[in-house]
């Protein structure tokens, strides 16, 4: 199979698939023995590095895989196109819920309630609802309550390859908080050390497998 024909299926399936696609799937989908991993990651860059120059286009490498989307620079007129069929239409405390879950994963609902202050359960179902968030385990303390994460389609919808791009959360801090919030950190860490295997064990769950006694 020559090497431009290889380009060009690659290029076809990343046009043309509704999520995102590794490299080896790229490689089961191709399915010929000579078409190796490393040969799709060359051939991803030349493609990427195409539709830099030329294109209104970008090949992104999101939530583990790759994927066309529109530059930045265009992507407010997509919203105006298909304003009322936005997955991500939400609310305030949703958001803040879905904040919270990103950066303190896995966390229970009761942490979630203590940070945000408020009843929580139907903001939770919501973000459960639209796949951002997913059970991802039990806590291994009284009463085993269930343990949240974000999903790959939080990854997806937030053009990120994995959890570490997400932004430091100190710049979204004034000066004084970003202090509480290394107290805050000092001290749990402490806390956390001292009882490690009563309060920090989960288990984590694919998304595809129930979690045992729900």
């Amino acid at each position: 199979m020559e090497r431009e024909f290889v380009k060009g299926i690659i290029e076809t399936l990343l046009f043309i698939t509704d999520k995102p696609l590794n490299k080896e799937k790229i490689v089961e989908l191709i399915a010929d023995k000579e078409v190796k991993e490393d040969l799709v990651i060359e051939l991803i860059n030349e493609i990427a590095t195409q539709y830099i120059k030329s294109s209104a286009i970008e090949l992104r490498e999101v939530a583990g895989g790759y994927q066309f989307s529109t530059k930045p620079d265009y992507s407010e007129y997509v919203r105006r196109l298909y304003r009322d069929r936005t997955l991500l239409r939400l609310s305030p405390s949703s958001l803040e819920t879905l904040a919270i879950v990103a950066y303190r994963q896995p966390i229970t609902k009761a942490e979630i309630e203590e940070t945000r202050g408020v009843d929580s359960t139907s903001v939770i179902d919501t973000l459960l609802e639209k796949k951002l968030i997913k059970i991802i385990g039990r806590k291994e303390i009284p009463g085993r309550p269930l343990l949240y994460g974000t999903t790959q389609d939080f990854l997806k919808q937030f053009g990120l390859n994995s959890l570490t791009d997400l932004p430091p959360v100190d710049q979204f801090l004034s000066e004084n908080e970003q202090q509480e919030t290394q107290e805050f950190v000092q001290e749990n860490v402490s806390t956390k050390n001292s009882s490690e295997q009563e309060f920090s064990t989960y288990v984590e769950k694919d998304d595809e497998k129930k979690i045992t006694d729900l």
